[in-house]
């Protein structure tokens, strides 16, 4: 069926008056979210006749009045619905949306809107989603979404479990009987939320047709593709553009607010904003909590037998990215070890919480938490240092160790070293000091596709064009500086386009740190094809054998003389218009044929003091190891590694998204707790370890996730040896440890 999709044809709603105004009006409305103050109920009904009332109001918008539309969005299980439809699932969902002349009357009308509930049983947590009886959050067989996707479909559910994953090869039981010791770890990693600078927030309008859309996401080609769906729009009808976007974190991933100013724009035929504050945004999206439970079996000498790993996310009340973040946190959670006998059970599992979704590191922070101290506390029963038990096991370069997936493309062992050289391991530490630090290798880089185009103008300036987003991280300068090195013309006179679905070239997504590896090869693609293309055309303008021209440092040499490039265009156009352009184009083929594209490292540790008397914790020294290949700015990327590890430190030391029954308790900025700068240790050491091994320009690879990665079992590990108990589970709060150092008898 194709639902009506101009203004004019849209149907009037029957039923309650929900207008306030004409939609002849002009100008951009605000708008304010109604959202539930249950966690888990039946839609008894909503009255908004109060707030039609309130003055500057121009709509209520509710579920219902979607029916013309598709009226859920997800790009793996289209299970979310844009306004709660009949039943919310978790405190704080979005039930109606108040659409105003200013961002105050939206405000007072959502505080007139009535909304009436009828409670249902709630389920807080994965024991009692799993637990025999418990109530279904969704009886709904959605179908799925993107393809692509395929590792994270689901069959049709008939329990709380949104995706499972059942990995292994081996004979891990065998392989356990004949070990000398098995070493069993369990750990809790909490909810966090990623707390980017910008909250969430898109403009939405609809003109001739086509709709237009301004948002802060990360992958704006995806959310193009939800939002075509919902308005049974063609893919050219539905414009994305996401402008430099204040941090993500992967939490921008996907679609999130952007229907919400699409339905208001739809239904008033105005431009409609929606801005949430830090709240709004915290009731938006979360990264999963985690219990994690691996047995590692080994022989007397330190060799890895086997490992058995039980994994249970709490991906809250929708899939989002919940089954995609299970699959690699599955992947990641046997470690960059030799792994023989290997077996995953993963679940991901609904409950009546804030819907999770990407976060920083993607499944490996929750992982490795339980995978390092697993390590370090079988190198304690083995009597082996736990960096020498490292080396022993870890992945050579070249060695294949997940079946079916990319060699290694890095030195762990040099890591490694690198890594416990900084820290000072091995020396004498006061009382109540502790050293800790971890080793991982993430599947990285997501599918590999992207396109980017590049253009000489007639002044012989470059302008690139990509539809990567720029978050903070840096991709404008660092895809600048390839263009300008391919080039060879300063950076100055290179511009970059990025992140437009109508003016830019397809890019699949920014995250899984692909940007300066996949884009960057696109761009290099492209420079080639155009320096080429220079090239032919100075051979057709001048003459001469095209094997004695050459474009290379801005200009074009042949056996005439020198053409500078802004020079070639000219002559070829005939005057100051025009511009040659070449695209490049990266897909799964030849050296990225085998998944991952490269493999992340993540190498950081932590060197720490606790307080005696209150259990604080005080961090001295960080070290992180950046293994990128080839690193395009250096100190841009030492930033993006310490800030890696500080948010890894954030949910080591403070941060934690705490539930009382339904109720979300610190869903703000000053409850919520993040590293101050006081909080930082006084001493933080960045090391390079560039060794050209990636298949990104110059022997490139993805960064600015991996330190990130072991950074909660580096600082459990380290408050471990300073207190003499091993903790299990994040953040490790003065409280905690103080428990920590009673039971310890210290």
């Amino acid at each position: 069926m194709r639902y009506p999709t101009r203004l004019d044809a849209v149907p009037k709603v029957t039923g309650k008056a929900r207008y306030a105004v004409d939609f002849a009006a002009h100008g951009m409305l605000f708008s304010a979210l109604v959202r539930s103050e249950r966690g888990h109920a039946i839609l008894g009904g909503v009255d908004a006749e109060a707030a039609l009332s309130v003055k500057g109001v121009v709509a209520v918008i509710t579920g219902e009045d979607l029916a013309p539309l598709f009226p859920r969005y997800g790009h793996i299980v289209a299970d979310h619905p844009i306004l709660a439809i009949g039943k919310v699932r978790y405190l704080g969902e979005p039930v109606a949306l108040v659409v105003a002349e200013d961002r105050y009357s939206a405000h007072d009308g959502a505080e007139a809107v009535e909304v009436l509930y009828q409670d249902l049983p709630t389920v807080m947590n994965p024991d009692q989603a799993l637990a025999d009886g418990a109530p279904l959050l969704h009886t709904t067989d959605y179908g799925v979404g993107d393809r692509s996707f395929s590792e994270a479909h689901s069959e049709p559910r008939s329990d709380n479990v949104c995706h499972r994953v059942d990995l292994h090869w081996g004979d891990v039981e065998q392989a356990m009987s004949r070990a000398d010791h098995v070493v069993e770890t369990s750990t809790s990693y909490p909810m966090l939320y990623g707390y980017a600078m910008e909250p969430y927030n898109a403009l939405a309008h609809f003109e001739d047709g086509y709709l237009k859309v301004i948002t802060t996401a990360q992958h704006p080609f995806m959310v193009r593709d939800d939002l075509a769906r919902v308005f049974s729009l063609p893919l050219s009808h539905v414009r994305v553009t996401s402008p430099y976007v204040g941090g993500g974190y992967g939490t921008k991933s996907y679609t999130k607010v952007e229907p919400l100013a699409a339905v208001g724009a739809w239904y008033t035929g105005r431009p409609v904003k929606v801005e949430f504050d830090a709240t709004g945004s915290i009731l938006t999206t979360r990264a999963d909590s985690a219990r994690v439970t691996i047995r590692s079996g080994f022989s007397s000498d330190g060799r890895l037998l086997a490992r058995d790993v039980d994994l249970i996310l709490d991906t809250g009340a929708y899939a989002d990215n919940g089954p995609l973040v299970l699959s690699k946190a599955s992947n990641r959670s046997f470690g960059p070890y030799r792994n023989p006998n290997v077996r995953v059970r993963g679940r991901a599992v609904y409950t009546n919480t804030v819907p999770s979704s990407s976060y920083r590191g993607f499944g490996a922070p929750q992982v490795s938490l339980a995978s390092e101290l697993n390590m370090d506390q079988a190198a304690e029963v083995l009597r082996i240092d736990p960096g020498e038990l490292r080396r022993r096991n870890l992945i050579p370069p070249g060695e294949r160790h997940y079946p079916g997936k990319r060699p290694m493309d890095a030195d762990l062992a040099a890591d490694l070293d690198l890594l416990l050289e900084g820290l000072g391991w091995g020396k004498p530490t006061p009382e109540r000091h502790g050293i800790g630090f971890g080793v991982t290798a993430s599947d990285a880089g997501a599918f590999p596709v992207s396109t980017a185009t590049v253009k000489i103008l007639p002044d012989g300036s470059a302008l690139l064009s990509t539809g990567s987003s720029e978050m903070g991280q840096g991709s404008r300068t660092a895809l600048s500086l390839i263009a300008s090195r391919e080039l060879g013309i300063p950076l100055e006179r290179v511009a970059i386009s990025q992140s437009d679905t109508h003016a830019t070239p397809y890019e699949r997504t920014s995250g899984a740190s692909r940007t300066t590896t996949l884009v960057g090869l696109a761009i290099q693609r492209a420079c080639l094809q155009l320096l080429a293309r220079l090239e032919e055309v100075a051979v057709e303008l001048k003459g001469g054998p095209p094997t004695e021209v050459k474009a290379a440092e801005g200009t074009v040499v042949g056996p005439w003389g020198d053409l500078s490039y802004g020079e070639v265009v000219q002559e070829w156009f005939g005057g100051q218009l025009g511009e040659l352009s070449a695209t490049g184009v990266v897909r799964r083929a030849g050296d990225l044929a085998e998944l991952p594209p490269f493999w992340e490292i993540g190498a950081s540790g932590v060197k720490v003091r606790v307080d005696p008397d209150t259990g604080q914790v005080f961090p001295l020294r960080m070290v992180t190891v950046a293994d990128v290949g080839h690193a395009i700015h250096p100190e841009m990327l030492k930033g993006q590694d310490v800030g890696a590890a500080t948010q890894g430190l954030g949910a080591a030391l403070f941060e934690e998204l705490v539930y009382d029954g339904p109720q979300l308790v610190n869903p703000n900025l000053v409850e919520y707790r993040v590293p101050r700068a006081k909080d930082m240790p006084g001493e933080i050491v960045s090391i390079v370890a560039e060794r050209g091994d990636g298949v990104g320009p110059y022997g490139a690879k993805g960064g600015g996730e991996g330190t990130l990665n072991p950074m909660g079992a580096a600082t459990a590990a380290a408050v471990a040896r300073a207190v003499g108990r091993w903790p299990d589970r994040l953040p490790l709060t003065p409280e905690r440890v103080w428990r920590l150092m009673r039971e310890s008898g210290r």
